[in-house]
C-alpha cells in the first residue's frame, strides 16, 4: 500500500464517474487521489469542502463521457496536472468506451482503463465464446446460432443477446410460445442459448497483474427477488457470508482454478486491473459453471474494499483492498508480495426502480439507517436502475439460496410499505 501512495504524490489518478459511489474504494484523504462526478445529494455529502472532489451541476445526471466534456471537468484536470507539473494526467472509469476513449486522446488524458475494444469482445455474449476458445467449456452447454434457428425441445433455456446489463439481455425460455414471440421480433440476430442451470450464483472481484492473478473473496450473488427488482436475472447485491456455508473446500478449490484460469488469459490479452466472473453452482450435481465475466471494475469493488480497509483496521490483516490492488496494477506499480485482504461477513442489497417502487421515501430510509445500515440514495429514474443501497459491515442478509434472513426480511417488509 505505502509504494501506491507515493506514486500517487507523483503520478495523481483522476476518477471520473457518473455515480460517485463506484469511485470510493480508496480513502478521500489519499493524497493524489480526485474525483470527478455528479452534483447529487449523496456526492455532496461525501464531497463537502474536499478540494479534492469536483461536483458539476447540471439539471439531469451525466454519464461518464458527458462529465468528460465539460469545461470545468478540463479546467480541474489542467489544475491537478499544474499542481503535481507532471505532462499527461491520469483518468480513470469505471466502465470504458470507445467514445471516452475518444475525449481523453483529443485532450491528451492518460486514459488507465484497458481498450473499449477488448472489454466488449471480453464481456458480450456472442464474441466471448470466441474469446474463451478452450476455456468454453467452463459455460455450460451452449451454441451460438441466429435466433430464427432455435428449437425448443420442451427443456427450459436461456437466451441472450449479444449485449446485456445487469441481466437485460438474458431471458428463461419455458415454452414455444415465448421462444416464438421472441423470433418475431429479432429473427436474425445471434443469439447465444445456454443450458439452464438452477441453483446458486457466486462471484468475485479479481485482480490481473503484470505477473499473476489475484482472485478476491468470493460472496453469493443476491439475484432476482422482490421487491427488489422485477427482472429475474438482475444482481440486487451481495453477501460475502454465505459461500461459507455452500460451498465445500472441493468446490472453493474449482473456483478458485477457475479464476485463475480466466484471468491468466485475460493477462495474455492485455487485460490489467479488475475483472469479475459470476459462477452457478448446480444443485443437482454440486458442479460449477462459469455464467458471465465482466471485464472492468465490478459494481460490489468500492463495498469489497470498504469491508477489507476495515478489516484491516479492526484485526491488523495485513494486505490490499480490492481497489488498491487495481490501482497498482494499472499503474504498473511493483509491488511485492501482494496479497488481498480475506473478509468472512457484510452484505448489500440494492432496491432497483420497479413498477411498483421508483423512489424509497425519506422517511423508510431514516427507519433503515436507524437499525445500522448505511444507505446511499440514487436519482436514477431507468427502470432497473439503482434507487437505494443498503449496506452493512457485519451482517448478511441471507439465510440460504433465494431465502432471507431476519436482517434481510426486515429491509424487504420496509420496502414493501
Amino acid at each position: 500500500m505505502q509504494e501506491l501512495l507515493e506514486q500517487l504524490k507523483k503520478t495523481p489518478v483522476v476518477y471520473v464517474s457518473r455515480d460517485i459511489e463506484r469511485a470510493l474504494g480508496l480513502s478521500l484523504d489519499t493524497e493524489g487521489y480526485f474525483i470527478i462526478s455528479n452534483a447529487t445529494e449523496y456526492g455532496k455529502k461525501i464531497a463537502e469542502e474536499r478540494k479534492n472532489i469536483l461536483l458539476i451541476e447540471t439539471q439531469d445526471l451525466l454519464d461518464t463521457w458527458e462529465l468528460l466534456e465539460r469545461e470545468e471537468t478540463k479546467q480541474f484536470i489542467e489544475s491537478v496536472r499544474n499542481t503535481y507539473q507532471v505532462s499527461r494526467i491520469n483518468l480513470l472509469v469505471f466502465k470504458n468506451t470507445p467514445q471516452i476513449e475518444r475525449i481523453c486522446s483529443a485532450n491528451n488524458w492518460n486514459l488507465l482503463n484497458p481498450s473499449a475494444k477488448l472489454s466488449a469482445q471480453i464481456e458480450e455474449k456472442i464474441s466471448q465464446v470466441d474469446w474463451l476458445d478452450e476455456l468454453s467449456s467452463l459455460l455450460p452447454p451452449h451454441y451460438v446460432r441466429p435466433c430464427k434457428e432455435v428449437m425448443f425441445s420442451g427443456a427450459p433455456f436461456i437466451l441472450q443477446f449479444n449485449r446485456a446489463h445487469t441481466g437485460s439481455g438474458t431471458i428463461l425460455i419455458e415454452s414455444l410460445e415465448h421462444l416464438q414471440l421472441i423470433q418475431e421480433q429479432f429473427p436474425n440476430r445471434d443469439v447465444r442459448i445456454t443450458n439452464f442451470i438452477s441453483g446458486p450464483m457466486f462471484t468475485s472481484n479479481n485482480v490481473v497483474l503484470k505477473d499473476r492473478v489475484l482472485m478476491g473473496n468470493i460472496n453469493y450473488q443476491i439475484t432476482g427477488l422482490a421487491p427488489f427488482t422485477d427482472n429475474t436475472f438482475a444482481t440486487i447485491g451481495n453477501d460475502w457470508e454465505l459461500p461459507h456455508s455452500i460451498l465445500n473446500s472441493e468446490q472453493k478449490e474449482q473456483y478458485g482454478k477457475m479464476v485463475t484460469a480466466v484471468g491468466q488469459k485475460l493477462r495474455k490479452s492485455g487485460w490489467k486491473g479488475l475483472f469479475g466472473i459470476d459462477v452457478v453452482l448446480e444443485a443437482a450435481t454440486g458442479k460449477l459453471y462459469l455464467i458471465e465475466i465482466n471485464a472492468r471494475q465490478p459494481a460490489s469493488t468500492t463495498f469489497e474494499s470498504v469491508l477489507q480497509r476495515t478489516r484491516s483496521k479492526e484485526q491488523g490483516t495485513i494486505g490490499l483492498s480490492t481497489f488498491e490492488a487495481h490501482l497498482i496494477s494499472l499503474l504498473n506499480n511493483k509491488v511485492k508480495d501482494i496479497t488481498l485482504i480475506p473478509i468472512e461477513t457484510g452484505a448489500q442489497i440494492i432496491q432497483r426502480v420497479t413498477g411498483e417502487i421508483k423512489e424509497v421515501s425519506t422517511q423508510i430510509q431514516k427507519e433503515i439507517e436507524a437499525l445500522g445500515y448505511t444507505v446511499t440514495n440514487y436519482e436514477n429514474t431507468e427502470p432497473n436502475s439503482d434507487v437505494l443501497r443498503i449496506q452493512n459491515l457485519k451482517k448478511n442478509f441471507m439465510l440460504k439460496h433465494t431465502v432471507f434472513n431476519h436482517y434481510g426480511e426486515e429491509i424487504k417488509n420496509m420496502l414493501s410499505k
